[in-house]
């Protein structure tokens, strides 16, 4: 204790001098004091930057302050910034047939760096893209996955793809079909029922959700039938979709296939190429497909062929372009011929080419090629 502390203790009624030189201690706690409690008030975004610095004084505030041992006292709430619309993250929306291979979809953009969540109620979905914006970028894309076993599990659905488009957020919808003979065998060989059917049949339960699945299968930006692809190839088209690091305006696959196989049930075009002469009845050329240059020789030098090819490729750049417009990222065209081995895989090769010269990132798929 000083000797001014002790003589200022010892008489209380005697009146301290005052050192002309500096301020009184007492009078320069309460400055302290004042100063600490009483900041300058900030408004717009000044206010917004010193929000957790500047406590208020409690005017109804319900912030929590602690004291400071100087006496100022701090606030310890501390208000987040706005969310800017770059760090809204990418979003996927993974659904389809129970058992058309949604699991393996979301696995590959798992292993592509994307983050999954499986089973995500619908009504969350607005939620979670939230809380990724909020990570700082440590969360730029999320794939959710959700299956609709009831009318009100699919209004939530609807509800929440509202909430997304009223809040700029971009998305994507990918539907995994396939048919019924597939999912039906598909079940069978695990002999698990089908979450639809009940009482009744595994057919039951299928043809149940496909109906709950009507319109968003109508709203699905890139629809994949599995209905022939087995685990590796499904991976193998998901990662051409998803695996590049910049996203094209537009995704093109041009599939090949054999009309005596049935139609691609995945295509948005179909072209058919049976108008042009069959290699097959060409005895040197039956036993290559349209990827061999001979063939490809053939088909192209036929009557209409070159211009089927050129009048074809102005109308799909017609079509690209209207697809972009409205917002459609990939489109299917599948060219057919009889069994899917000559016409038609040239025809595609060539098409794809074309439309990779005009810019479109295409994937070329042979579906029938070899089943003979």
């Amino acid at each position: 204790m000083s000797e001014h502390d002790a003589q200022h203790t010892a008489d209380p009624g005697r009146t301290p001098e005052v050192n002309q030189d500096r301020p009184p201690a007492a009078n320069q706690d309460q400055k302290l004091t004042a100063s600490s409690q009483s900041p300058p008030r900030r408004t717009g975004e000044d206010a917004t930057r010193h929000d957790a610095a500047a406590p208020d004084t409690g005017h109804g505030s319900a912030e929590h302050t602690a004291g400071h041992e100087d006496g100022a006292q701090v606030s310890t709430d501390v208000t987040p910034p706005g969310i800017p619309e770059a760090a809204i993250p990418e979003l996927v929306i993974i659904s389809g047939m129970s058992g058309a291979g949604r699991s393996t979809a979301a696995k590959c953009l798992e292993d592509l760096g994307w983050f999954v969540v499986d089973n995500l109620p619908p009504a969350l979905i607005p939620t979670m893209v939230e809380l990724g914006a909020r990570s700082q970028g440590n969360v730029a894309r999320i794939a959710v996955v959700v299956d609709v076993r009831g009318r009100r599990f699919f209004d939530n659905l609807r509800e929440s793809l509202a909430d997304l488009e009223a809040r700029n957020v971009t998305r994507r919808i990918v539907f995994l079909e396939s048919s019924d003979e597939a999912l039906v065998r598909r079940f069978e060989s695990v002999r698990r029922p089908h979450p639809l059917q009940g009482d009744g049949r595994i057919v039951d339960g299928i043809v149940a959700e496909r109906e709950l699945l009507r319109e968003l299968r109508g709203d699905a930006d890139l629809v994949i039938d599995t209905s022939s692809l087995n685990v590796h190839e499904l991976r193998a088209k998901m990662d051409a979709q998803f695996a590049g690091e910049e996203e094209p305006e537009l995704r093109a696959t041009v599939m090949s296939f054999g009309f005596k196989y049935g139609l691609p049930v995945d295509a948005d075009l179909v072209v058919d190429m049976r108008f042009l002469p069959n290699p097959h009845w060409v005895p040197e050329l039956r036993p290559y497909t349209g990827l061999n240059e001979e063939v490809a020789t053939y088909v192209l030098n036929q009557p209409g062929a070159k211009e089927f090819l050129d009048r074809y490729a102005e109308l799909l750049q017609l079509i690209a372009a209207g697809y972009r417009r409205e917002g459609k990222r990939y489109v299917t065209i599948a060219v057919g011929c009889t069994g899917g081995k000559h016409r038609s895989v040239a025809m595609s090769e060539k098409l794809a080419a074309r439309l990779a010269a005009e810019g479109v990132e295409t994937v070329v798929v042979h579906r029938d090629m070899g089943r003979e």
